[in-house]
Parts: structure tokens; C-alpha cells; sequence
């Protein structure tokens, strides 16, 4: 926790735990024994062992949301999100504080630290009056070992001191067994502080104080720290009684009275009861219902434990951001929007540009605030502001990428020759135009549609993925999910032999499955685009297309000396045999298999673009592989043939300059 906000947003989290645990407790509180209303609090202690926000998840109750709007509201800042990184305060090192939430953090620190300091100072001011004790006499040493062996417990040293009114464990890795000097302690109180031993309950203790000191500030907590600890003393008598019979049962609730330590009442690493006498009509209430719990509850309490885990540890993740439009005031209401596109980051690179794609489409700023790099949330900020002040809202219309037509929303998007770059990924997003753009015309020689693409760049940024657009979109003639598209770049890998030059060109696209949905209808099926961003989205459907052409450079007028052309070709690797040309000598053939193997033979030469020719090209999809993205083979082994004989076993290497 290294600013007052992280704090505030452990502790309030911790603080929603605390709640519904205490709820379920005050329901269960005669149906659930000692043990497990002890072992609830288990639940409490991970949740403030775990940062809270982690993975972009909230627990219960979306307390990032509630932070972040507040701290948007007071301090003007939308730049770094409110981040735990630990359960503890971290101390700062950017020097002196210098607004008022960091003067209030150092506050807090402070009192922190006092209030461990406090802590350890009295734990060694016991631990010195221990020490000037002596150790226990013959009879009291013989009673520790014969109550010890009765009911195979573990001992350690025992020191009589002088201002003890009962006996109590000391100390965690040399622990001590501290009794009153001069009186002689009752079999069932050693039987009680040697099960708080063998538990090493002194150790669950120092826990709860730890916690206690670091949310100093939160009474809800503090409480529910006392309740824990009564709860230890109460697992411990109900061990004690589970030992002993009869009589001495019922003798138990009276020398309870008499175990009340006021003077080291609380004291962090002993097993000194909680709250004094305070806890101790409790403590006979619960001895009273020993064994009167229901049969069956054992089970019932295990299935409350699981359910209760569920919401308090997984936690959720939102899944779209607050659009406005509440009774809240103007301001807030904007704040909160924003605040909440913040808070609902993409957690995946795939997620970040399926965000980005929504945006485009949408013109939705929210839909940019959960995938803009950090840098860039002021100003979007701001222009949210603006669009308010326009009474543009809710947010559409609030944000545009700089399109220079219409966006078919229904269409969606592609992410062509998406790759690995240092320390992201890149690619290029291309969407749908439901016109031409302005200045531009149809020439009716590729497809009947247009669409805009636009080079990314997705980067983690801490936990969360951010998109940075590396040019502006341009406006170009094709079908945004057709295979083979021209008019697109795509990774080129070429190798010369002679007059001729070999090319492969290879696209590939990817789109988040969950963005699109079928929708079936008695006439037709079409696929329809998701109405929200999936931030936490995966690319599990992935597509490729290759176009394998040889191109010849020599003199036009030996080209007729070329009958025919036959090359097979497939992704390069060091165990693997070299392609073998299919169907050689049947004409003009073409094919390819789901390996990546290409092959093509042109006995009836058709000349493109007067010194092009087409010998194969195929597609293919990875649809729910969970991929991510498609792996660019380094090479590619390729064997040409020429008038139906081998002439060259060829490399074909990429073109220097990535994408073409």
C-alpha cells in the first residue's frame, strides 16, 4: 500500500468481508461450533493478504470503482491507476509528501508504526519480567509434566513471575509458560495453556495484532480483530472440554473466572486472553452449549466455509463500464463513468484491442479510457467533460479515431498480421465503411465495399493492457474477413534462382470468439458483433491465408522458353523432410494442407501483370485453439521445378522491412 488510496481500498474491501462474515456468524452462531467459528476468520485473513483489485477483479462490492471516483473527484488525476501491491504500507522514497493525500498516507504510516512499536515494546517489557522470574519449583514443574503426559501435549520452560493473575503462554520460536509465583495453578488452566501451545495459538495472536496495527484506522476491523481472539479462547475451551469429564467440566466455567489477565490483556505472542473478563460471560455460554450442537453441522458448517470463499476470494471482474445516465449530480455522474471505464482495464492483449476495435466502431470514449495507455487518460478526461457539456450523453460520439466514413457496427472487425514486438504485440485493425470516403471512388476492380485500417501497438502497463495506435486510419477498396486481401499488407518471404523469384505472401487474422454471436432466425443465420468490449477476452480464432506466385525478371523474350512451372513449398524446420511437389506432370493443380505446405504446377502459363504467375494459395483457421497468435514460420523450404524437371532447392527468407 503505497498512498492512502491503495489503503483505503485494502481496507475497504477487508471491510466487505468483514461485514458478510460477521452477518453469517450472527446467524450461525448456536449452530456452529468454536472450531468453526474460529476457522471463518481464515476467510477475513486471506482477503487482507491479497491486494485487493488483483487480476482486476473486486470482492462483493466494486470498491476500485468507489476509490477511483473519489480520487478522480478530489484531486483532479486520472493518470496512474489506484494500485495495491501489498497488503502492508510501503514506505515512499519520491521525497518530502506534497499534497494532502500524501501528507494523510504519511499519517497513516506513522500511526501504523507507532502502534507496532507499542506492540513490541510491551511483548519485550514481558519478556523481560520473565526473565528476572525463576523457574518453577519441583511441584509446579511435575504438575506442567504430568498434565503434559496425561493427555500427550508438548511442554516447554515454565518461569513463576511475580504480578501474574494466571498463567499464559510467551513467545512464538522459544515460547514460555508463564504462572503466577506463589500459587498453584489449576491442572485444567495448565491443561489450557498447553493446548495453546500444541495449537501454537501465541502465533495466531501475533497475527491478529499485526492486523490490527495495520488497519489502526478501521474500527470494523478492530472489532472484528477482538472477535477473532475471543474466538481463539473459545476453540481452546472447547479442545479443553472435549478432555475432560464429569465433574471437572462443570469446575471448568468457575476457575475460568479466575484466568482474566487484565495487566497483559492483549499482548501480542501469548496466549493472554483477549479481552479480559470482558469475554469471559461468553466463554461460559458457549461452555454451557458443549455438545448440544446439531448433528450434521460439522458438514453444514465446511459447505458455509466454500460458499462463503467464493465471492470473498475469487472475486469478480466488470465487464462493462458505467455508462452514465443515474440521478447523480452532472459531475459526479462523469466522474463515476470515467472512473468506471478505468477500473474495467483489459487484462489480456487480445482484450485491449477487441476494446479498441469497440471503440472505433462506437465512437465510444469510455470504450478508449479502458484500453488507452495511461498517459492519455487526462485528456480523455477532459473531452468526456466536454461531451457532457454538450449533453453528449450517454458517452457515443465522444471519441472518434479519425474515420473518414460510417462504421458498419455489424461487421466487426479483424486484426490482420498480428505479431510479437518488444514488449507487446502489433497489428493492424481493419473495420467496415458503409460508404466510399470522401474523395475517394469505387473502381469496381476489387471488392464492393471499403473499410479503414490502422496500425497497432498493444503494451502492458502494470496489470493492465493499453493500445497505442501507431499511424492514423486510411481508407482502402476490400471485404474486412475475406481471405487473400490485396489490398492489405502481408509478411513476404521470397528466394531468386535465375530469371525467376519466388514469393509467398502470408496474412493472418484474429478476432476475440466471444465478440461475435450467432443468431439464427427460421430464414437465415448471420453473425452478429457483440454489444460490449471484452477486455478480459482471448484470440482463439485465428486465420491465414497464403498466395504463392513465381515472378520472372529475365529477358521477355526467352519467356516462351518456359513450358511450365511446379513449386512445392512448406514452413522450414531441421527435422523435416523437404516438400514434394504433388501431381507432378497433371496440368495446372493447386493445393495446401492444414501444416502450411503449399504446391502449385502452371502447365498452361497465365501471365499477371506480364511477368507473375499464380501456382497456389490457400487458407485456414485455428477456430477455439486458444492460439493467441499465429506463429510466423522464420523460413520457408521451397523446391522449384521448371519444364517438369527439379531445378533448385530454394530457402525463402522474409523481406526486410516486415510487412509489405
Amino acid at each position: 500500500m503505497g498512498d492512502i488510496w491503495s489503503f483505503l481500498l485494502q481496507t475497504l474491501t477487508a471491510s466487505g468481508v468483514a461485514a458478510l462474515l460477521l452477518a453469517a456468524k450472527a446467524m450461525l452462531r448456536d449452530k456452529l461450533s468454536p472450531r468453526w467459528q474460529f476457522s471463518v476468520w481464515g476467510l477475513l485473513a486471506l482477503v487482507l493478504l491479497i491486494p485487493a483489485g488483483l487480476g482486476g477483479r473486486y470482492v462483493l462490492v466494486n470498491w476500485p470503482l468507489a476509490v477511483e471516483t473519489a480520487r478522480s473527484l478530489l484531486t483532479g488525476e486520472y493518470g496512474a491507476l489506484t494500485r495495491v501491491t501489498a497488503p502492508v504500507p510501503l514506505p515512499l522514497f519520491d521525497g518530502p509528501p506534497r499534497t494532502g493525500a500524501a501528507w494523510l498516507h504519511c499519517a497513516y504510516a506513522v500511526g501504523a508504526a507507532l502502534l507496532l512499536g507499542r506492540c513490541a515494546v510491551s511483548y519485550i517489557r514481558l519478556r523481560r519480567a520473565l526473565r528476572r522470574g525463576r523457574p518453577a519449583g519441583d511441584i509446579q514443574a511435575a504438575r506442567v509434566r504430568a498434565v503434559a503426559e496425561r493427555y500427550g501435549l508438548p511442554t516447554c520452560p515454565a518461569v513463576e513471575a511475580d504480578g501474574l493473575s494466571s498463567a499464559f503462554i510467551c513467545g512464538v520460536f522459544r515460547p514460555v509458560l508463564a504462572l503466577p509465583a506463589g500459587v498453584e495453578t489449576d491442572e485444567k488452566v495448565l491443561l489450557h495453556e498447553l493446548l495453546h501451545l500444541k495449537h501454537h495459538d501465541a502465533a495466531w495472536g501475533l497475527v491478529i495484532c499485526l492486523f490490527r496495527c495495520i488497519h489502526w484506522c478501521n474500527p470494523l476491523l478492530w472489532h472484528c480483530a477482538d472477535l477473532a481472539a475471543n474466538d481463539l479462547e473459545a476453540l481452546c475451551d472447547q479442545r479443553v472440554l472435549e478432555r475432560l469429564e464429569g465433574e471437572d467440566r462443570r469446575d471448568y466455567g468457575r476457575i475460568l473466572l479466575s484466568m482474566a489477565n487484565e495487566k497483559y490483556a492483549r499482548a501480542a505472542g501469548t496466549s493472554s486472553m483477549a479481552n479480559g473478563g470482558k469475554n469471559i460471560r461468553r466463554r461460559i455460554e458457549s461452555i454451557a452449549r458443549f455438545k448440544k450442537y446439531p448433528a450434521g453441522m460439522g458438514l453444514a458448517a465446511v459447505c458455509t466455509v466454500l460458499v462463503l470463499a467464493g465471492p470473498c476470494l475469487t472475486g469478480s471482474r466488470a465487464q462493462a463500464p458505467y455508462r452514465g445516465g443515474s440521478p447523480l449530480p452532472a459531475g459526479l455522474d462523469a466522474a463515476a463513468a470515467m472512473a468506471s471505464a478505468r477500473t474495467t482495464y483489459c487484462t489480456t492483449f487480445a482484450g485491449a484491442f477487441d476494446t479498441y476495435a469497440r471503440a472505433v466502431l462506437d465512437k465510444n470514449i469510455l470504450y478508449r479510457a479502458m484500453c488507452a495507455p495511461l498517459a492519455e487518460q487526462n485528456a480523455l478526461a477532459e473531452q468526456l467533460r466536454q461531451a457532457q457539456s454538450r449533453s453528449a450523453w450517454p458517452p457515443e460520439s465522444g471519441w472518434d479515431a479519425g474515420l473518414e466514413a460510417p462504421r458498419n457496427v455489424q461487421a466487426g472487425y479483424e486484426i490482420y498480421n498480428l505479431f510479437p514486438a518488444e514488449s507487446g504485440y502489433e497489428g493492424l485493425l481493419a473495420v467496415e465503411l458503409t460508404g466510399v470516403p470522401e474523395g475517394e471512388t469505387w473502381d469496381g476492380t476489387v471488392h464492393s465495399r471499403w473499410m479503414a485500417v490502422q496500425p497497432l501497438r498493444a503494451e502492458r502497463e502494470g496489470n493492465r493492457w493499453g493500445v497505442r495506435p501507431l499511424g492514423e486510419p486510411y481508407p482502402i477498396q476490400g471485404d474486412v474477413r475475406s481471405y487473400g486481401n490485396i489490398g492489405l499488407p502481408a509478411r513476404v518471404y521470397e528466394a531468386r534462382f535465375g530469371d525467376f523469384t519466388l514469393r509467398l505472401r502470408l496474412q493472418t487474422t484474429s478476432h476475440v470468439a466471444e465478440s461475435r454471436a450467432q443468431t439464427d432466425s427460421p430464414l437465415f443465420s448471420t453473425a452478429v458483433f457483440a454489444a460490449t468490449p471484452r477486455p478480459n477476452g482471448e484470440f482463439t480464432d485465428i486465420g491465414y491465408d497464403t498466395s504463392l506466385t513465381a515472378v520472372y525478371t529475365g529477358d521477355p523474350a526467352k519467356r516462351g522458353e518456359i513450358r511450365s512451372i511446379g513449386v512445392s513449398c512448406a514452413p522450414a524446420s531441421p527435422d523435416a523432410a523437404r516438400p514434394e511437389l504433388r501431381n507432378p506432370g497433371t496440368g495446372n493443380s493447386t493445393g495446401s494442407s492444414s501444416n502450411g505446405e503449399e504446391w502449385g504446377t502452371q502447365d498452361t502459363l497465365r501471365w499477371e501483370n506480364g511477368n507473375e504467375i499464380f501456382l497456389s494459395g490457400g487458407g485456414g483457421g485455428f477456430a477455439g485453439s486458444g492460439a493467441g497468435t499465429y506463429a510466423f514460420p522464420e523460413s520457408y523450404a521451397a523446391d522449384l521445378y521448371l519444364n517438369g524437371k527439379k531445378a533448385a532447392a530454394l530457402t525463402l527468407l522474409p523481406v526486410e522491412g516486415g510487412l509489405q
